[in-house]
């Protein structure tokens, strides 16, 4: 299991766009993706479970991965957020 953290740095937090944008990263890789906000902990794949998380600014987020191509999976999902999701 690969496990990275990161703190949402884009104003608007994780809305329906940042959303797509995970589900559609994940979707890419065969293993196990989920997303936590304290304990909760939700499939990265789940456009519902993501909006439903509540995570705003400044918020952190732990990414976790199970599979074969976890490591390159968890790099593509903290790429968005470091990125802000390309939205500023």
């Amino acid at each position: 299991m690969t496990e990275r953290s990161v703190t949402i740095n884009n104003r608007a937090g994780i809305h329906a766009r940042p959303s797509a944008l995970i589900v559609q990263t994940a979707s890419k890789f065969p293993c196990k993706i989920w997303l936590e906000k304290g304990s909760d902990r939700i499939n990265a794949k789940s456009i519902m479970g993501i909006m439903t998380l509540g995570a705003s600014f400044g918020t952190v987020i732990r990414i976790l991965t199970d599979g074969t191509d976890e490591d390159a999976a968890a790099d593509a999902i903290l790429h968005l957020f470091e990125t802000r999701f390309e939205e500023e």
